[in-house]
């Protein structure tokens, strides 16, 4: 019960929330400002309470003048299976707020109006999280699909890709429909902006896969996928083709003999000796 109770605990208003409250309280908009932080809060809570099940490490559930995040700690080796259901956590919770609400309008609880606005918020916070954008929860669900068969940074490069290409359509339905919408802008200049320092830090964001895999701590059972290599591959290019949630032996067909590595000993190579420029055949023949 306490990693249920601890999720409370990470919640973070962003400082400049404060300043769009105040807005909304002048321009009497508050109720419905608060409905709207209110979904936006049970969407990442839905998030942040399915990755505590999971044991999963959370750093913080923020919530931003523009939306909220479920920051979690992790570094893309949990089971596939684990994140889809973190993943889509958050907009399941959509359904019932959007039950409980009909209830309470028709209980006379909610007003037509506030229970439109209700109704009017989940589709929209909805809808627009599932778009495959990254960091979206559809661009997590993309990435989740291109891992099953793509290694992990082909699956992260392709995701980010895709994910440029859906903003710049966005981009045109913002010009045709809504050019003078501030907030469409805002929410367009911060997908870019996770995009663009998402595409820097790729390759960081991959050594930290590596590493949490060749450090972390876990008894999962993943499928076993060899993979064939040659003499002369770089030990990196080797580990570049690691996908997750698989287990993979390495293994180099010279004529009739199979001389075989575990993943293992390639990461301690790289990471622990230092290897950085070896090949596969320093380790095979040292």
């Amino acid at each position: 019960m306490n990693k249920y109770l601890r999720v409370f605990q990470s919640i973070y208003i962003h400082p400049f929330l404060w300043a769009v409250i105040g807005i909304g309280v002048i321009t009497a908009h508050f109720y419905e400002l608060c409905l709207l932080l209110l979904i936006i809060l049970v969407h990442e809570l839905g998030h942040a309470l399915a990755a505590a099940h999971f044991s999963w490490r959370i750093k913080r559930i923020a919530l931003l003048p523009f939306g909220g995040v479920a920051e979690m700690d992790e570094h893309g080796n949990r089971p596939l299976k684990e994140e889809a259901i973190v993943t889509i956590a958050g907009p399941l919770q959509h359904i019932w707020m959007v039950a409980l609400g009909y209830i309470a309008y028709e209980q006379g609880v909610m007003s037509e109006y506030l229970f439109h606005s209700f109704l009017e918020f989940n589709l929209m916070i909805f809808c627009f999280n599932l778009l495959p954008i990254w960091p979206l929860d559809g661009g997590k669900v993309l990435f989740l699909f291109l891992s099953l068969k793509k290694s992990f940074p082909a699956a992260h490069k392709i995701t980010l890709l895709l994910s440029l290409t859906v903003t710049l359509l966005f981009l045109g339905a913002i010009l045709l429909y809504m050019p003078t919408n501030l907030n469409a802008w805002i929410i367009l200049l911060f997908l870019w902006f996770s995009l663009f320092y998402e595409w820097k830090q790729r390759r960081y964001i991959f050594l930290r896969f590596l590493l949490e895999r060749y450090y972390g701590k876990t008894n999962e059972l993943r499928k076993l996928m060899p993979i064939e290599v040659k003499e002369e591959e770089l030990l990196f290019h080797v580990l570049e083709r690691f996908h997750r949630g698989c287990k993979h032996p390495i293994v180099l067909k010279k004529g009739k003999v199979n001389h075989s590595l575990d993943e293992n000993e390639v990461l301690h190579a790289y990471f622990a000796e230092k290897l950085v420029t070896a090949k596969i055949s320093d380790l095979l023949y040292r």
